[in-house]
C-alpha cells in the first residue's frame, strides 16, 4: 500500500507542472528515476525510464493535439516491470497502452471539468477579482495531478500480481518480438524530434557530430558538451554581428525611423 502511494505522489509532482509551470519533470527519465527509487532499484528504473523517453521523445502537445499521457505510462511501465523482475522491453510494452488509456480519461477532464472553471475565471475577471482567477488556474492544475496520481497509486496497488501473471503468461517469441520494438521505437522517437527541428541550419552540425562519432570515436557525452561550447560560441557570435550592425562606421550608434514605431 505505501509503495502505491509513494508512485500515486511521484505522478502528482510530476503532472504539477501544469499548476507551476513546465520543468519536464514528467519525462519518463525523471519519473523512471523516482520509480526506481520508490522501488528500490535505480539502476533499472533509470534504464527502463531511458527507454521510455525515447520512445516518447517526439510526444508533446502541438495545438489541440495531445499525446498519450507520458506520467502514467512512465510511472506504471517502469512500476509493473520492475515488480515483475522483467526488462526495459516490457515497461516499452506497458508504457503505451497504459499511456493511451490515461489520455481517455485525460480528454474528459480537459473536455469538461477545465472549460467549467475556465467559465468561472471569466466571472471573476469580470469582478477584477485577481485571487478567484488564481484559485481556478490552480484547482484545474492540481486537480488533473491529483487524478493522475490516484490511477497510479490504484492501478499499482490492485494490479501488480495480476500483470505479473500476464507477462509470464506472454509466448517467448512475443517477447523477442518485443525486444526488437524496443530497439525501433526509440528511432522513431527521434526520427519524429528530428523532423521538427531538421533544417538546412542545423544539418551540418548533425553529420559533423555523426562523424565524429562514427570515425574519432567520441562517446555521447563527448558530443553533448561539444555541442555545449560549439552553441555558446555561435551565440556570442551572433550577438557581436548584432552589436555591429546596430552601430555606424565610427561606432556611433545608428538610429531607424521604423524604430520610433
Amino acid at each position: 500500500m505505501l509503495t502505491a502511494l509513494l508512485l500515486g505522489l511521484v505522478a502528482f509532482v510530476a503532472q504539477s507542472e501544469y499548476a507551476l509551470g513546465t520543468s519536464l519533470i514528467s519525462r519518463p527519465i525523471v519519473t523512471g528515476l523516482l520509480t526506481g527509487l520508490v522501488l528500490g532499484d535505480v539502476t533499472t528504473g533509470v534504464i527502463m525510464g531511458a527507454t521510455l523517453e525515447l520512445a516518447f521523445i517526439g510526444s508533446f502537445s502541438v495545438g489541440a493535439a495531445i499525446p498519450p499521457d507520458v506520467v502514467t505510462g512512465g510511472v506504471l511501465g517502469v512500476a509493473f516491470a520492475i515488480s515483475s523482475g522483467a526488462g526495459p522491453e516490457t515497461a516499452l510494452l506497458l508504457g503505451l497502452p497504459i499511456a493511451t488509456l490515461t489520455l481517455i480519461l485525460k480528454n474528459i477532464y480537459l473536455g469538461l471539468f477545465i472549460p467549467y472553471l475556465s467559465h468561472r475565471a471569466d466571472r471573476y475577471a469580470e469582478d477584477a477579482n485577481t485571487r478567484g482567477i488564481e484559485a481556478m488556474h490552480l484547482i484545474s492544475g492540481i486537480g488533473l495531478s491529483l487524478m493522475l496520481g490516484l490511477i497510479v497509486a490504484i492501478s499499482f496497488y490492485v494490479g501488480s500480481d495480476t500483470i505479473k501473471g500476464l507477462l509470464d503468461a506472454i509466448p517467448e517469441f512475443i517477447k523477442t518480438g518485443l525486444k526488437v520494438a524496443t530497439g525501433i521505437l526509440p528511432a522513431l522517437g527521434f526520427a519524429m524530434l528530428a523532423r521538427l527541428l531538421f533544417n538546412k541550419q542545423v544539418a551540418p552540425y548533425f553529420f559533423l557530430g555523426f562523424l565524429i562519432v562514427a570515425y574519432m570515436g567520441v562517446s555521447v557525452t563527448g558530443i553533448a558538451l561539444l555541442g555545449a561550447i560549439v552553441a555558446v560560441i555561435m551565440v556570442n557570435l551572433l550577438q557581436t554581428k548584432q552589436a555591429q550592425a546596430t552601430t555606424g562606421p565610427e561606432g556611433v550608434g545608428r538610429h531607424d525611423d521604423d524604430e520610433d514605431f
